[in-house]
């Protein structure tokens, strides 16, 4: 892979990171009409550099965790909210949504809800175009991004005439053109082929180990996390009820 795609040019040492990219600070949180929290005393930093995986079943607050981070939970969908959650020092519920997104990306599990333009390149320009980017800037940046996720050479393809491990690509190209401090993934591959989730899962370790980018990813592949991740948070009804390597997770065959 090009380093062209100046994100970060080289994955910083754990050691010399000064400061987290986000931190949860015992969040816990119940969306409206609820009888129990989505999340129970959650604390947590994930640090620059690092691919963070979070497992758990389904109903085990993977989604809303990740949704914290850009402030859409709780600006969005309301209910009572505890603790404090900060991505590059802004705190998530005093700053909007808007400017949270220019730190933090996502991409969620149905990439074509993400995809609304008519070619590959016009999907990254509308997403830059939603930071008031200068075109000049927008037009150097496409081609990076397309490059780093594998999909140079298909500018001008309708993005429903891209296989679904294509598709996912190009919704994260589109969050990483904004260059952000953290890209969250919510279970990206879990409506792929394995041709697809091999595709996506080769392109995220090559942005995070070659360019440094910083990653959370959501997902129930217990194998390609273990092979992937720097850490695992294991989430069980909201509560994280463990976080270490993926020997340390998975060598815990009690709490799995």
């Amino acid at each position: 892979m090009s380093t062209g795609f100046l994100l970060k040019t080289n994955r910083p040492e754990p050691a010399l990171a000064p400061e987290p990219i986000a931190v949860f600070e015992d969040v816990s949180y119940m969306y409206p009409g609820a009888a129990r929290l989505a999340l129970k005393d959650i604390s947590l930093e994930i640090q620059a550099g690092e691919f963070l995986g979070l497992i758990g079943p389904t109903g085990a607050g993977k989604t809303t965790l990740c949704l914290t981070l850009n402030g859409i939970v709780p600006q969005f969908y309301g209910g009572r909210f505890f603790g404090r959650v900060t991505v590059a020092g802004l705190d998530t519920i005093e700053h909007p949504v808007s400017r949270l997104a220019r730190h933090v990306s996502e991409v969620f599990q149905d990439p074509e809800t993400q995809l609304i333009a008519t070619s590959v390149e016009n999907e990254i320009a509308f997403a830059l175009e939603n930071i008031c980017l200068p075109r000049e800037e927008m037009q150097a940046r496409i081609p990076q991004v397309l490059e780093a996720v594998r999909l140079d050479g298909m500018e001008h393809r309708h993005p429903h005439e891209l296989s679904g491990g294509q598709k996912q690509r190009l919704a994260i190209a589109a969050g990483l053109a904004m260059r952000p401090d953290l890209l969250v993934l919510d279970e990206p591959t879990s409506q792929l082929d394995p041709v697809g989730r091999q595709e996506v899962f080769a392109v995220l370790r090559e942005l995070n180990r070659e360019l440094g980018v910083t990653i959370l990813m959501a997902s129930h592949s217990a194998e390609e996390m273990a092979e992937h991740a720097d850490r695992i948070m294991l989430l069980s009804e909201g509560e994280a009820v463990a976080l270490g390597t993926p020997d340390d997770i998975y060598g815990d065959v009690e709490r799995l």
